[in-house]
């Protein structure tokens, strides 16, 4: 039995939980529906974030700054309280604990594989407080609901988001011989077409150029964030046709007719069904589930599935799980710090997530220690998954991972969190290696000569054996 299979596409076996027949089976039929989230505590929408957005800003601007501007160390009291009543101190550690906590207690733990994996590929980068408080909503009403629809449909959804507007500046673009460019001289901002091109679809593989960006962003001018009463930038997203570029378009050699907001939706449609593109998201769906360096064969069914279900994710999902079973026994995957403590967590039944009556805020106070431990802890690893440095998101590959800082840093976490409820008997611990290890003797000779109640430094030795840091 391929047993690091339930740890190259989920988060391994706990204790109690067993695989009733074919393993492949139990993990594709998780693709076919979104299940509900099991999480008993707050689970805020995204309009609701954005509210409270608006507010921090609104009120740092406009009254705060003015009321003390000659007084900086009161200005910064009064904004630490404002950070505080606001939710800014609290909300990422609200979004991380329903995360993990589907990770960790849920049924589909595939399915949650698959979540993390497309919220990464449309990355929301840390700028602007949006970690604070959009890009967990984003990630749960944008990127999982279009889980079981096309790519073209998660395609749409994540580009005329609140959150990957602002993120990319797509509501300072101004179509320069538009109405209003006309009138201000305010012209386009390149950055969301770009990355539209470059990481969302085609990649640079297919060979766009300059005058293709310039294009793909006049088309997109005009799609921004309302203006709310308060001046910011905090509304819902339409598409203004006073900012829009009149005329036709041409990208990648096709002319578009000026059809407005319906041109965007055009683009997509076509650039999603470009060859380049079903190529570059197989080959990183089969680089984060497989290795690094996916072959040819491992890549070719996905495309396969892509074509003959119209780009349908369920399906193009489970090409990706069918070929990661086939080269279980192949092929390891190093895994990313946030997926690795992860499996831990559910393996091992550790409390790594605070129960959800001690979640409750109260906006007066900075959150405990107990509503931090994800954050801070994840902090130390040097993978916050709401914080990527770039817009192309965490890296997958195992040379971004294995430098000796980040290992260390793995071995002080594994330390640290065998206080979180690990079992203390060594037959448990023994039982929950062999259900998740296809060559347990491995992991227990690498124990053998630690002493039997240095509970401790065996766990921190199990964690990073090599074969639990790769699957």
């Amino acid at each position: 039995m391929k047993k690091s299979f339930f740890r190259k596409v989920g988060f391994g076996l706990s204790l109690n939980e067993q695989v009733n027949g074919d393993p492949l089976e139990w993990a594709q039929q998780q693709m076919d529906s979104i299940p509900s989230f099991s999480w008993k505590g707050d689970i805020p929408s995204e309009k609701d974030m954005r509210k409270k957005h608006r507010d921090r800003i609104y009120y740092d601007r406009k009254v705060l700054r003015k009321k003390y501007k000659n007084d900086k160390v009161k200005y910064r009291a009064e904004k630490q309280k404002l950070r505080i009543q606001t939710g800014q101190l609290f909300f990422e550690n609200n979004e991380l604990a329903i995360r993990h906590n589907e990770a960790i207690k849920g049924n589909s733990p595939v399915f949650e594989r698959f979540w993390h994996f497309w919220g990464n590929h449309f990355a929301i980068s840390e700028k602007d407080m949006l970690p604070e408080y959009a890009t967990g909503p984003y990630q749960r009403e944008t990127i999982r609901p279009n889980m079981i629809k096309t790519f073209e449909d998660m395609v749409k959804d994540a580009t005329i988001s609140w959150a990957m507007i602002n993120h990319l500046d797509n509501s300072q673009s101004v179509g320069p011989q538009s109405k209003w460019g006309m009138k201000s001289r305010e012209t386009i901002n390149e950055n969301h077409a770009r990355e539209l091109l470059e990481l969302h679809t085609v990649s640079p593989s297919i060979g766009y150029s300059q005058e293709d960006v310039i294009q793909m962003t006049y088309v997109m001018t005009g799609w921004q964030s309302k203006w709310t009463k308060s001046k910011l930038e905090t509304g819902d997203i339409w598409f203004n046709y006073e900012h829009h570029q009149p005329n036709e378009k041409k990208i990648l050699g096709k002319i578009y007719k000026a059809q407005g907001k319906h041109e965007l939706f055009s683009v997509i449609k076509d650039l999603v069904n470009k060859e380049e593109c079903k190529k570059f998201i197989a080959t990183k769906l089969c680089r984060h589930f497989i290795t690094d360096n996916p072959s040819e064969e491992m890549i070719k069914p996905v495309i396969e599935a892509w074509n003959k279900s119209g780009g349908y994710l369920p399906a193009i999902h489970k090409a990706v799980i069918k070929s990661a079973y086939e080269n279980a026994d192949m092929c390891k995957k190093f895994q990313q710090p946030e997926t690795w403590i992860l499996q831990i967590s559910r393996m091992f039944g550790l409390g790594w997530v605070p129960r959800s009556n001690l979640m409750k805020y109260d906006f007066k106070k900075r959150p405990s220690d107990y509503q931090e431990q994800i954050s801070e802890n994840l902090r130390e690893l040097g993978h916050l998954p709401y914080r990527p440095k770039q817009p192309n998101g965490w890296s997958d590959f195992e040379e971004d991972w294995i430098s000796p800082e980040l290992i260390i840093r793995r071995l002080i976490m594994a330390s640290k969190i065998s206080n979180y409820g690990l079992s203390r008997d060594s037959e448990v611990i023994k039982m929950i290696v062999e259900n998740n290890f296809d060559n347990p003797n491995e992991i227990f000779d690498l124990i053998s000569n630690i002493d039997q109640n240095d509970h401790r430094n065996k766990f921190a030795l199990i964690c990073n054996a090599p074969a639990m840091l790769k699957a």
